[in-house]
């Protein structure tokens, strides 16, 4: 299996998203990891969600761990990305929230978008959420990393004709107890 703690990572991008994926792609690639590029080439890349569809599949097939998408706005990306099973896409915009979105939501596909991140800030939202994974940073926060893999798991495991079934309520949901947030947490 490729996965993140391999250094391997999936990549794709529609044309509007094309540039700053290439911009990424070298920076990575400066850095250690081996990137599979599902669209090496901007002649005829796919409209944006059939991207979406495509590295999405990957995922959902076990074949990496995380993967990155490119379009204008990571928007419908990122939507089409998430149909995909067992891909929980992350639109984020700053270095935070793309850590966050690994630390936290466990996410396995990142989005971003072209028309609104700059290339220097592209590489360093790649960074955070490759190098992170769910709980990490969050050590001190007792209960974090329970609290949120419930989050994960329930998500990982919706069903919702039985969530309907059942009142619009989770079914057996579980529960994590969240401590006080620590001192000094900035987010």
């Amino acid at each position: 299996m490729s996965n993140a703690q391999g250094r391997r990572v999936v990549v794709g991008a529609d044309f509007a998203g094309f540039e700053l994926k290439e911009e990424v792609k070298r920076h990575l690639e400066e850095r250690g990891w081996v990137v599979t590029d599902l669209t090496p080439e901007r002649d005829g890349v796919p409209m944006y969600h059939r991207v979406g569809f495509v590295v999405g599949s990957r995922i959902s097939e076990r074949q990496f761990e995380k993967g990155l998408i490119f379009c204008g706005s990571g928007m419908g990306i990122h939507i089409a990305a998430s149909r995909c099973p067992h891909v929980h896409a992350a639109v984020c915009e700053s270095v935070e929230t793309a850590r966050r979105a690994a630390t936290a939501n466990n996410a396995n596909v990142l989005a971003l978008g072209a028309f609104y991140t700059a290339p220097r800030l592209a590489n360093a939202m790649a960074d955070a959420f490759l190098d992170h994974s769910l709980g990490d940073g969050y050590e001190s926060w007792e209960g974090f990393y329970d609290y949120h893999k419930i989050g994960y798991d329930e998500t990982e495991s919706f069903d919702y004709a039985a969530y309907k079934a059942n009142g619009f309520c989770v079914v057996d949901p579980a529960e994590a107890e969240l401590g006080a947030e620590p001192c000094g947490l900035a987010f």
